[in-house]
């Protein structure tokens, strides 16, 4: 990958991991510009996820900075290597824009992913015809195929990928507020009985009735990265992009808010049946 296509997802995550590492050991840019000879420039473009690193500097980087497990020096080696990975969204044009991409990357990076959605049916679980009816109330209409298409891409996860798990919490309204008629309502709650009996997905609904916390809870997803052990981050999806969350109280503020939604769930069997009797009672 040349230089100028970076930063990238994958990029940004090497150079802030290597980032947080020099700092926690307490050492500067120009303590790790030395001990590569090269200068401070260097280290903060690899910082800042703007230029790659090559295979010896890293051991070096790593050594310097007192990095010994072995599990957490093959993860770092990993990403490094996979920041010049070419995905198959790659080609996808101009209407990808970076937001997307970024969560597409995560997203292809992860073994399990946890998604909260207290309005919409989650991305990899939403029928074509749902996707339609989505993307035409928000995108413009010569963007609405390229989207679809890459959804629909998206979910050969669920079918391709050894290992994935998906776990999604749908808010119950999401499930009464399937616009286009009762044709895409119909299809969309039957697609939903049928994936959650897979044993990679696991779906429970967030009944109305349901015992939380005060706070109101925006969209999130977690993204449990490819590794050993995984590494957990959050991401926030808003109007106008998204945000990635990496510091760790960060991630354990939306890990408990996880905890507490999952306890407050119907049980996975509990939200087929609800999802049975709604669609029994639209017919």
């Amino acid at each position: 990958m040349p230089q100028s296509e970076m930063p990238t997802m994958r990029s940004r995550r090497l150079g802030g991991e290597l980032r947080r590492l020099r700092r926690e050991a307490g050492l500067n840019v120009s303590d790790a510009a030395e001990k590569l000879e090269c200068g401070q420039p260097k280290i903060s473009q690899i910082e800042n996820g703007k230029r790659g690193i090559r295979p010896l500097d890293l051991t070096t980087l790593l050594d310097l900075y007192g990095v010994e497990d072995e599990r957490q020096r093959a993860n770092i080696r990993r990403l490094a290597k996979e920041i010049h990975k070419v995905d198959w969204w790659s080609g996808q044009g101009p209407f990808l824009h970076d937001a997307l991409r970024d969560y597409l990357t995560l997203e292809a990076d992860s073994q399990v992913v946890r998604a909260y959605e207290p309005v919409l049916i989650p991305g990899l679980l939403q029928t074509e015809a749902y996707m339609q009816q989505l993307f035409a109330a928000m995108s413009p209409s010569e963007q609405i195929q390229s989207l679809v298409k890459t959804r629909m891409k998206r979910k050969e996860l669920l079918d391709n990928k050894l290992g994935f798990r998906l776990r999604t919490i749908i808010d119950a309204p999401a499930l009464h507020r399937i616009e286009g008629g009762p044709e895409i309502a119909h299809d969309q709650l039957e697609y939903l009985l049928e994936a959650g009996k897979r044993q990679n997905i696991n779906l429970q609904v967030l009944p109305l009735d349901a015992n939380l916390p005060m706070e109101q809870y925006a969209p999130f997803t977690i993204f449990s990265l490819q590794g050993e052990p995984p590494v957990d981050v959050i991401w926030l999806e808003h109007i106008t992009g998204g945000t990635l969350l990496e510091q760790r109280h960060d991630v354990q503020a939306y890990s408990k808010a996880w905890d507490e939604l999952t306890a407050a769930a119907l049980s996975p069997s509990a939200s087929q049946q609800y999802i049975r009797d709604l669609i029994k009672e639209s017919s």
